[in-house]
């Protein structure tokens, strides 16, 4: 039988040294192509849908003729549409919730597919949406939007938007940072921010989709007059309103009803002969009717009752002082704030903590697994080592001279070896994914339960990719990197400790050579290790602002597309890209550095190995241990290079562990439940609302936003606030629902203060429709009864009642229909029906109105006041609203006030008593609103 040769040394050795980890990067390197080239192949926008002339080419700036478009193809969206705008023409919009006003002015920004017809554009555009399309950054950057400042042109907008009011609250002014989606805005500033962006653009045509429905009756009469009969009266302007009182102005009035434009003229020929029109304008002259009947209006006795309650406002003028002095505090100590709304992403510095890598070894079973898989490494070791000295000691010198066993049993030991280690590098595998899986899976836990019961102020202040990029960047490498990173480095020691046992037998004296190279290989690891780490900081730091950037870009591409910005939003994604490559490609470089270095020194043991087995006389060294230590040396070459890259490598990765434990320690709401402070289920039974000096701010380092609010809104009755945009009405409804928690003072319902008991038993007994109505992936059904808990008949009668039904009868799945994402299918009118159909479904005894039907007309809100007069009789409703009819039938008036200070009380009575003193603030709100919509009703009546 033949034995084996030196060869088998080299053969066995080099299979040892080669993994199989480039199997797992070519399968991630094709799983990336197939998603690229997926993405890349989807369909961009048809070219062909809008024809766009140059400015000047034509007097007429828009011509749609025969238009059919569609969101999808088999139900067009609007049917055959034919409109002419002549340049400089104001054109009004209205219809019903859902009739296609959106979905026209989308249509001339070439946004919605074209069936057929004819679409010509003559000139730039600006676009104000419906729903606020804010960027994260100064209010300045937004205001501009790419343009070169004008400080003349600047101050006109400013003027025209009424903004600078507002700036001069903000603490930074225009150069304030504007959070993620303008969170730290309110509505109506979010709102003048849009159209103060649209009027720097100067461009020729402008397109505004309910740009009043955010913003108070005076702030919208100054926006109406100083805007678009101001600044764009040589304009072009296209403007959806569901403001009966902004049409008279408009040269050309488009009554669109199903998807198609039933009525077209001038406001007073539609006023002859439009029956569509006329429903429109009868709602409003119905709402306006309420005013009229409150000058003889008699006051109930219950309602006189509350003279003495409302006599608590009366201490409010004594606290305005102190919430004066606590502004005057706060603005003299802005210098020594941290400064922004939003703040920069926190990065560790230095050294990685050892608790991290602690943390992470200790995470699953308490890190109990670990000895075993070091055992199961040593043990690997050992039997490879053993069987090379076996073939070694075994393997005949020549063939002169007689082997020490039988070849027969130099194979079963050699294959006894060869199974013993595989099946100690089974077990190691299996328990180092085990231990892998256990902790990825833990820390995810952790962190997404952190997050979840993270508090209001977190996402305020916290862009939303800086989350996504802990979530998923850092994440996937905790699940496919750090693990195997530190298993290797541990490995690579054991491996290491296995060579210089070998070579010590063999050539020892290779240690007066080995020793002084790994002394300075530690010191280009030292060296090394400080840059390459915090490089991975900043490669973790840059990524979640080009997260961020993508996704508010893909949110705001109508906006984008409409000022001709795609360059620009294309541009900053390249600087944004390079600033996240840029880290990366050095990571790569000092790796080479140090990789070069590493092999340059292990290149200088292997050659000083070879020349001392070389140089010794004969029979000095036993011929197979030699080769044995040969080949060792070999594998020194790369371990010791392996080793010191593997330490450094574990070193960058391991930072994404940090990054994630930094968002498993984020402070969390408080308790959801209270077990030995539980209210009764009765609770609230009278919805009585008691607010005691309430003091409120968004974040530590920032102003007051309501300063000592004292009222009381008595269970059962209905409440109205009104105020400036700004002035803290949103921040109150936030208080109460403890999303904002009070710094100061409390809110007590039905004598229970809210701060006592837990967040569920809280939230879940009120109601409430928002600002901003959010609709859930999925169908119509989960989207009004989230919880399964009514029928299907229950749910019938809630979409009726919100004015809904018809139109979910209309779609094909009914009940089944398709929500997409964030309600996108669905107009902001019908979103903000669905959020009244589940507070029906809910009947909670408190109910919060914030701004709930602003994107409805007026038909549909009659008829939504007259629903929750029925079904909220005996219901505490706190409603706030700037379209002044829907809070002149409440009973207890709440005017709040930015002249003394953000979040004092200007004015609480009943709607009688405050409009019977003239100059109070409520009264000259009303007159105004209604000197304003009676002015066009006069004007028709003229004509």
């Amino acid at each position: 039988m033949a034995y084996p040769d030196s060869s088998t040394f080299c053969c066995s050795s080099r299979f040892h040294c080669h993994g199989f980890g480039r199997n797992s990067q070519h399968v991630s390197g094709m799983i990336r192509r197939r998603n690229t080239t997926t993405s890349s192949s989807k369909h961009d926008l048809p070219s062909d849908v809008v024809e766009k002339l140059p400015r000047g080419s034509s007097d007429t700036a828009i011509e749609l003729v025969d238009g059919n478009f569609s969101w999808e193809l088999s139900n067009p969206t609007l049917q055959n549409i034919n409109l002419k705008v002549f340049n400089g023409m104001k054109v009004a919009v209205c219809g019903t919730v859902g009739s296609g006003k959106s979905t026209l002015l989308s249509c001339v920004l070439g946004e919605v597919p074209k069936i057929s017809g004819i679409l010509k554009v003559c000139g730039t555009k600006a676009y104000v949406t419906q729903c606020p399309w804010i960027q994260s950054g100064k209010v300045e950057d937004n205001i501009l939007f790419g343009k070169q400042m004008d400080r003349e042109k600047y101050e006109k907008v400013l003027e025209a938007c009424s903004l600078k009011k507002d700036l001069e609250i903000l603490p930074f002014g225009d150069q304030t940072i504007i959070g993620e989606r303008g969170i730290n805005l309110s509505g109506g500033q979010k709102q003048r921010i849009q159209i103060a962006r649209a009027l720097y653009q100067d461009a020729d045509i402008y397109l505004f989709d309910d740009p009043f429905s955010a913003v108070d009756a005076h702030t919208g009469s100054h926006l109406f007059k100083e805007c678009l009969l101001g600044l764009l009266s040589s304009k072009t302007v296209v403007y959806v309103t569901h403001q009966v009182e902004f049409l008279p102005a408009a040269d050309h009035i488009l009554v669109m009803k199903d998807g198609k434009i039933t009525q077209c003229g001038k406001y007073t020929d539609l006023l002859s002969y439009g029956t569509d029109f006329m429903e429109l304008v009868g709602a409003h002259k119905k709402a306006l009717s309420t005013l009229d009947s409150l000058d003889g209006e008699n006051v109930s006795n219950e309602i006189s009752t509350l003279e003495q309650d409302v006599n608590v406002f009366g201490t409010q003028g004594s606290k305005e002082e102190e919430a004066s002095k606590d502004r005057q505090n706060g603005k003299t100590n802005e210098s020594e704030q941290k400064g922004q709304f939003i703040q920069k992403e926190e990065r560790v510095k230095g050294k990685v903590s050892f608790s991290v890598y602690w943390k992470c070894i200790t995470t699953a079973y308490g890190g109990a697994l670990v000895p075993f898989i070091l055992l199961a490494q040593i043990l690997f070791q050992v039997l490879q080592v053993g069987s090379n000295y076996w073939m070694a000691w075994a393997t005949p010198v020549s063939t002169n001279v007689e082997p020490p066993v039988e070849g027969i049993t130099l194979i079963v030991v050699y294959v006894s070896l060869a199974i013993g280690s595989s099946s100690c590098i089974l077990a190691r595998s299996m328990l180092l994914v085990t231990t892998g899986y256990k902790t990825a899976t833990i820390l995810f836990t952790k962190m997404h339960y952190c997050i979840f019961r993270a508090p209001m102020s977190f996402f305020d202040s916290t862009p939303s990719g800086r989350i996504l990029n802990r979530v998923s960047t850092d994440q996937n490498s905790l699940d496919t990197n750090i693990p195997r990173q530190i298993a290797s480095f541990s490995f690579i020691m054991i491996q290491l400790l296995g060579i210089i046992a070998v070579m010590s037998q063999a050539a020892w004296q290779v240690f007066v050579v080995f020793i002084p190279v790994i002394i300075v290989s530690i010191c280009y690891q030292q060296y090394y290790i400080p840059s390459a780490r915090e490089l991975s900081r900043l490669v973790g730091v840059f990524k979640s602002p080009l997260i961020q950037h993508f996704s508010e870009t893909i949110s705001g591409t109508s906006t984008i597309r409409s000022f001709d910005q795609q360059s620009r939003f294309q541009e900053t994604n390249m600087t944004l890209s390079d600033g996240y490559s840029r880290p990366k490609f050095n990571i790569a470089g000092a790796m080479e550095w140090l990789c070069f270095r590493l092999d340059m020194l292990s290149s200088i043991i292997f050659a000083f190995s070879l020349i001392f087995i070389i140089s010794v006389p004969p029979g000095f060294i036993d011929p197979g241990l030699a080769g044995l230590a040969v080949t060792y040396g070999l594998n020194l070459n790369n371990i010791q290079a392996l080793m010191i890259w593997n330490l450094c490598k574990m070193e960058s990765k391991i930072i994404s562990v940090e990054r994630i434990l930094q968002y498993t320690c984020i402070p969390s709401e408080p308790p959801l439940v209270i077990d030995e402070n539980q209210p009764d289920s009765s609770w609230p039974s009278n919805g009585e609302v008691d607010i005691q000096n309430l003091k409120v701010r968004h974040a530590p380092h920032l102003p007051l936003v309501l300063c000592g609010l004292t009222c009381k809104f008595h269970g059962g009755l209905k409440t109205g606030i009104v105020g400036r945009t700004g002035s803290g009405k949103s921040t109150l409804i936030q208080t109460l629902f403890r999303i904002i928690e009070p710094a100061v003072g409390k809110v007590m319902i039905d004598n229970i203060n809210i701060c006592s008991i837990g967040l569920h038993d809280l939230r879940s007994r009120l109601s409430i429709i928002p600002q901003d109505p959010t609709m859930f992936e999925g169908t119509v059904r989960n989207n009004m009864d989230p919880l399964e808990e009514h029928t299907d008949e229950e749910i019938w009668e809630a979409l009726d009642k919100s004015q809904l039904g018809d139109e979910v009868r209309k779609k094909e799945g009914k009940l089944d229909s398709k929500v997409s994402a964030n309600g996108e299918n669905w107009s902001m009118g019908q979103r903000q029906l669905v959020c009244l159909g589940r507070v029906l479904l809910k009947k909670s005894k408190v109910l919060v109105l914030d701004e709930a039907t602003a994107s409805v007309d007026t038909a549909t809100d009659n008829l939504i006041q007259q629903t929750l007069r029925q079904h909220f009789a005996d219901s505490t409703v706190i409603t706030i609203a700037h379209r002044i009819t829907s809070v002149l039938d409440s009973d207890m008036v709440l005017l709040l006030s930015q002249d003394i200070g953000a979040g004092l009380i200007e004015e609480y009575d009943t709607p009688t008593k405050l409009l019977e003193n003239k100059s109070s603030s409520f009264a000259q709100l009303v007159a105004e609103y209604t000197t304003r919509s009676k002015f066009s009703f006069e004007e028709s009546d003229d004509h």
